[in-house]
């Protein structure tokens, strides 16, 4: 634990909520005396988070939310300001990989969709937020990847390195904005993490035409040999959330155990 650090009773909206890295940290902050309200397009996902936190007494929300729909997020938002009084962590971290496609035959409909839900939703997920985080401060940690920061290899990726490439940007931007206001903006790019994302990604039959072959080292995943865990980002997000990070925004941080470093 972090000893809270000024984490006991603040409370936390995360965006996809339901699995993966939301779910995990939605723990995490549990463990250190947050209440979470999660939000995620699938209700069930994240009804069954919320009754495992609860079974162990933490205090959670769980609401249905298409990051797509402002009016989706705003009733999220607002429904743990009226449940708690107070908003003080933004964890947006819902998104998609979407459709791997060669740029020349990229559907529009495929590129529009992956750009609304990972930039234009992060976008709706801050600012519905920053009324109730300027009440106290507050922090917003948004997902991002080395996708479209470190790594421009992956064959069909465009949609989604330009998605993570423009959070980074946005990031940048709030946080100086939204410094007088003490609220801290920051984005955490993981490399490859055990997660369910992949279910996400539609391969296009000709996106071969378009790879090209690269030889790794061996080990391409030089600290641990291996994709991270989802309880490793969550560490370093509860580090964000909390006031070990006072003096930290508009910083992106890689979790990736070297891999892009390597790309």
């Amino acid at each position: 634990m972090l000893n809270n650090h000024n984490l006991k009773d603040k409370v936390a909206i995360i965006t996809g909520g339901g699995s993966g890295l939301g779910r995990a940290a939605a723990f995490r902050l549990v463990n250190e005396g947050v209440k979470v309200c999660l939000l995620d397009i699938d209700i069930e996902h994240v009804k069954k988070v919320k009754e495992e936190i609860q079974a162990n007494g933490g205090k959670a929300l769980a609401k249905k939310c298409d990051i797509n729909s402002e009016q989706d997020i705003k009733q999220g938002i607002e429904a743990a300001m009226n449940h708690w009084g107070r908003v003080d962590i933004i964890f947006a971290n819902a998104g998609i990989v979407g459709e791997m496609a060669p740029i020349e035959t990229m559907q529009e409909e495929d590129w529009v969709r992956t750009i609304n839900t990972n930039l234009t939703g992060t976008f709706l997920t801050v600012k519905n937020s920053i009324p109730f985080l300027k009440e106290n401060g507050g922090s917003v940690i948004i997902t991002s990847s080395v996708s479209g920061s470190r790594i421009f290899s992956q064959a069909g990726f465009t949609a989604y390195s330009t998605s993570k490439a423009g959070q980074l940007a946005f990031m940048k931007m709030a946080a100086l904005e939204l410094a007088s206001y003490k609220i801290r903006v920051n984005a955490i790019c993981p490399g490859a993490i055990k997660t369910n994302i992949q279910q996400s990604i539609h391969h296009s039959p000709d996106v071969e035409d378009i790879e090209i072959p690269i030889i790794y080292p061996e080990g391409d995943q030089p600290l641990e040999h291996g994709p991270g865990k989802s309880e490793q980002v969550a560490d370093l997000v509860t580090f964000l959330a909390s006031d070990l990070s006072s003096h930290i925004t508009g910083t992106e941080i890689f979790i990736d155990g070297a891999e892009s470093l390597l790309k």
